[in-house]
């Protein structure tokens, strides 16, 4: 899934270049071309599907290098994660009946990919012959209020007593929620991973999101031909925008997790970055830019490299250069940029 815009790591991220064709960790690969490499572990590349708005085609050709054409998945509008999964489910099973799916966002970061690739391995396993949608949820070690927690059965499990029964999805808590989760030991991070059958997928699209199955359902007859861009283009702007979590997963009965430990972060947030930052003495990250500083520290410093800089006095902010784009914030507020972005665009309208 290669579709979102990234507000959130705003100005580094702009709509016409969003996060996940980014190379934000300075490592010499972008967050999407790390994900296509770490999934080939686990399956071939001819194998992989990218769903991303028609906007990013080109971006997508020319950071996969020998990707196909029909294996770039072009939503017209955005519409959320559940009509995106609907629409690779569909168009794979009218190939094959029997195929099985793993489905990733393109912009989180693993760092274990051994681990990964080991665990999905199995899971791909234990799929094959069950009607189950299995989730990767990840051991929390703090109450990050930036991610989705899920909720397990520690009674209720598969053969495998690892993969657990789920009992609640939880979206974004509080602080203090999320404390509470962390102290209770039967919580983990939602990882946004899931892997299916796709004939699994299907049926729950058709019991849960009744409307999305019939509007793919009805294009039957054009995936996998030349015809399948039109039915696409005229059928998508009329689903419901809706995430799978919220339309599929939170309805079903079948979902279990697998609480696992490989190094992930989504890097949905400025304080999810600053994690992976080289840091000096005052615990300030800095990239970019000749910068001075003082009498500051916990900062996030990103500034286009020939910007000189002098920074005194500041504690905990996020400064984040861009072209003509500037972001100072508090990285208490961190949460809030989506929206300051938002009012910055509509006063530009």
């Amino acid at each position: 899934m290669a579709g979102g815009v990234g507000s959130r790591f705003w100005p580094l991220s702009q709509q016409e270049l969003p996060k996940q064709f980014l190379d934000i960790l300075s490592i010499g690969e972008t967050l999407i071309q790390q994900t296509f490499r770490r999934l080939s572990l686990a399956c071939p590349k001819e194998n992989i599907y990218i769903v991303t708005n028609q906007d990013y085609f080109d971006l997508c050709k020319a950071q996969i290098d020998g990707i196909n054409d029909s294996h770039i998945l072009c939503e017209p509008v955005m519409r959320n994660t559940a009509p995106c999964v609907a629409y690779a489910a569909f168009k794979i099973y009218n190939q094959n009946h029997e195929a099985q799916l793993i489905v990733a966002p393109s912009d989180h970061l693993i760092t274990k990919e051994v681990e990964f690739t080991k665990i999905t391995s199995q899971i791909f396993e234990i799929i094959s012959n069950q009607e189950v949608i299995i989730t990767l949820g990840i051991q929390p070690n703090r109450p990050d209020t930036g991610y989705g927690y899920i909720q397990y059965d520690e009674n209720n499990y598969l053969e495998n007593n690892n993969i657990k029964k789920v009992k609640t999805f939880t979206e974004k808590p509080d602080v203090d929620l999320a404390l509470q989760f962390l102290d209770s030991g039967d919580f983990l991070w939602n990882s946004g991973i899931f892997l299916f059958k796709a004939e699994v997928i299907i049926k729950s699209y058709k019991k849960n999101l009744r409307d999305i199955y019939d509007i793919f359902k009805s294009g039957e007859e054009y995936y996998n031909t030349i015809e399948e861009n039109e039915f696409i283009q005229r059928i998508f702007p009329s689903c419901k925008n809706i995430s799978i979590d919220y339309g599929i997963l939170e309805k079903s009965d079948n979902i279990y997790v697998y609480p696992s430990s490989f190094g992930w972060s989504d890097l949905g947030t400025w304080g999810s970055i600053d994690i992976h930052l080289l840091k000096d003495e005052d615990n300030n990250s800095l990239r970019g830019g000749d910068v001075k500083i003082y009498n500051s520290k916990d900062n996030i410093i990103m500034l286009d490299d020939n910007r000189e800089c002098i920074i005194n006095g500041l504690d905990g902010f996020i400064i984040v250069e861009s072209g003509n784009s500037l972001l100072v914030c508090k990285k208490e507020d961190e949460q809030q940029i989506k929206k300051f972005v938002k009012d910055l665009k509509s006063k530009n309208i």
